[in-house]
Protein backbone atom coordinates (compact mmCIF):
# COMPACT_ATOMS: atom_id res chain seq x y z
CA UNK A 1 0.00 0.00 0.00
CA UNK A 2 0.99 3.46 -0.81
CA UNK A 3 0.83 5.84 1.96
CA UNK A 4 1.74 8.99 0.88
CA UNK A 5 -0.92 8.27 -2.06
CA UNK A 6 -3.52 7.90 0.23
CA UNK A 7 -2.22 11.14 2.38
CA UNK A 8 -2.53 12.99 -0.49
CA UNK A 9 -6.22 11.89 -1.35
CA UNK A 10 -6.79 12.60 2.32
CA UNK A 11 -5.39 16.38 1.57
CA UNK A 12 -7.12 16.55 -1.25
CA UNK A 13 -10.77 15.37 0.22
CA UNK A 14 -10.03 17.74 3.25
CA UNK A 15 -9.75 20.62 1.01
CA UNK A 16 -12.97 19.86 -0.82
CA UNK A 17 -14.01 19.80 2.45
CA UNK A 18 -13.97 23.47 3.21
CA UNK A 19 -15.40 24.86 0.33
CA UNK A 20 -18.11 22.16 0.07
CA UNK A 21 -21.65 22.87 0.43
CA UNK A 22 -23.94 20.25 1.57
CA UNK A 23 -22.64 16.97 2.85
CA UNK A 24 -19.37 16.08 1.31
CA UNK A 25 -18.31 13.98 3.72
CA UNK A 26 -20.66 11.35 2.67
CA UNK A 27 -18.55 11.02 -0.85
CA UNK A 28 -15.73 8.13 -0.83
CA UNK A 29 -12.67 10.01 0.08
CA UNK A 30 -10.56 7.71 -2.26
CA UNK A 31 -12.47 8.71 -5.02
CA UNK A 32 -11.56 11.51 -6.84
CA UNK A 33 -13.15 13.81 -9.27
CA UNK A 34 -11.88 11.74 -12.16
CA UNK A 35 -13.67 8.76 -11.01
CA UNK A 36 -10.73 6.80 -10.80
CA UNK A 37 -10.58 4.01 -8.13
CA UNK A 38 -7.63 3.27 -6.14
CA UNK A 39 -6.42 -0.03 -4.44
CA UNK A 40 -8.66 -1.07 -1.57
CA UNK A 41 -5.81 -0.28 1.61
CA UNK A 42 -4.82 3.08 0.29
CA UNK A 43 -9.07 4.08 0.16
CA UNK A 44 -8.92 2.47 3.87
CA UNK A 45 -6.03 4.38 4.99
CA UNK A 46 -7.33 7.77 3.21
CA UNK A 47 -10.68 7.51 4.50
CA UNK A 48 -9.42 6.74 8.07
CA UNK A 49 -7.23 10.23 7.72
CA UNK A 50 -10.09 11.93 6.38
CA UNK A 51 -12.73 10.76 9.15
CA UNK A 52 -10.36 10.89 11.70
CA UNK A 53 -9.19 14.40 11.18
CA UNK A 54 -12.47 15.95 10.72
CA UNK A 55 -13.84 14.14 13.70
CA UNK A 56 -11.42 15.90 15.97
CA UNK A 57 -10.81 18.53 14.41
CA UNK A 58 -11.50 21.25 17.12
CA UNK A 59 -9.09 19.27 19.45
CA UNK A 60 -6.68 19.85 16.52
CA UNK A 61 -7.15 23.21 15.38
CA UNK A 62 -6.32 23.91 19.37
CA UNK A 63 -2.87 22.31 18.90
CA UNK A 64 -2.13 23.86 15.69
CA UNK A 65 -2.77 27.53 17.08
CA UNK A 66 -0.91 27.42 20.28
CA UNK A 67 1.81 25.84 18.27
CA UNK A 68 2.00 28.98 15.87
CA UNK A 69 3.23 31.44 17.22
CA UNK A 70 1.69 35.01 16.13
CA UNK A 71 -0.55 32.83 12.96
CA UNK A 72 -4.02 32.28 12.56
CA UNK A 73 -4.98 29.28 11.78
CA UNK A 74 -7.99 31.22 9.47
CA UNK A 75 -5.02 32.88 7.97
CA UNK A 76 -3.17 30.44 7.13
CA UNK A 77 -3.21 28.87 3.55
CA UNK A 78 -5.94 26.37 2.96
CA UNK A 79 -3.30 23.61 1.75
CA UNK A 80 -0.98 24.04 4.39
CA UNK A 81 -3.59 24.26 7.12
CA UNK A 82 -4.72 21.24 5.89
CA UNK A 83 -1.38 19.26 5.50
CA UNK A 84 -0.83 20.36 9.34
CA UNK A 85 -4.22 19.28 10.41
CA UNK A 86 -3.79 15.14 8.91
CA UNK A 87 -0.29 15.11 10.10
CA UNK A 88 -1.06 16.45 13.79
CA UNK A 89 -3.96 14.27 13.63
CA UNK A 90 -1.38 11.42 13.17
CA UNK A 91 0.91 12.30 15.65
CA UNK A 92 -1.75 12.96 18.11
CA UNK A 93 -3.74 9.54 17.49
CA UNK A 94 -1.54 7.41 15.58
CA UNK A 95 0.64 5.76 17.71
CA UNK A 96 1.48 3.30 15.07
CA UNK A 97 3.66 5.68 13.10
CA UNK A 98 6.54 7.18 14.18
CA UNK A 99 6.40 11.06 14.61
CA UNK A 100 9.52 11.58 12.04
CA UNK A 101 7.80 9.55 9.67
CA UNK A 102 4.55 11.71 9.72
CA UNK A 103 6.21 14.71 9.57
CA UNK A 104 8.41 13.68 6.65
CA UNK A 105 5.25 12.54 4.66
CA UNK A 106 3.46 16.23 5.83
CA UNK A 107 6.84 17.80 4.28
CA UNK A 108 6.99 15.95 1.07
CA UNK A 109 3.43 16.61 0.16
CA UNK A 110 3.92 20.45 1.10
CA UNK A 111 6.81 20.07 -1.69
CA UNK A 112 3.83 18.72 -4.53
CA UNK A 113 0.86 20.81 -3.10
CA UNK A 114 2.05 24.26 -1.82
CA UNK A 115 5.59 26.72 -2.22
CA UNK A 116 8.55 26.45 -0.76
CA UNK A 117 7.68 28.55 2.36
CA UNK A 118 5.33 26.44 3.14
CA UNK A 119 7.48 23.84 3.61
CA UNK A 120 9.59 25.58 6.26
CA UNK A 121 6.74 26.22 7.90
CA UNK A 122 5.15 23.16 8.02
CA UNK A 123 8.34 21.46 9.48
CA UNK A 124 8.76 24.61 12.55
CA UNK A 125 5.12 23.94 13.42
CA UNK A 126 5.18 20.04 13.54
CA UNK A 127 8.55 19.70 14.72
CA UNK A 128 7.21 21.82 18.01
CA UNK A 129 3.90 19.77 17.99
CA UNK A 130 5.66 16.50 18.14
CA UNK A 131 7.81 17.62 20.81
CA UNK A 132 4.43 18.92 22.58
CA UNK A 133 3.08 15.60 22.20
CA UNK A 134 5.94 13.45 23.48
CA UNK A 135 6.16 15.52 26.60
CA UNK A 136 2.38 15.35 27.32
Amino acid sequence: MNRRKAREYALQQLFQEEFAEGDARSQDPAVLQSGMKVEEGVRMFADELVKGTLGHAHEIDQVIQKAADNWDIGRMAVVDRNILRCAVFELMFRNDIPAAVTINEALEIAKKFSSTDSVSFINGLLDKVAHTIQKT
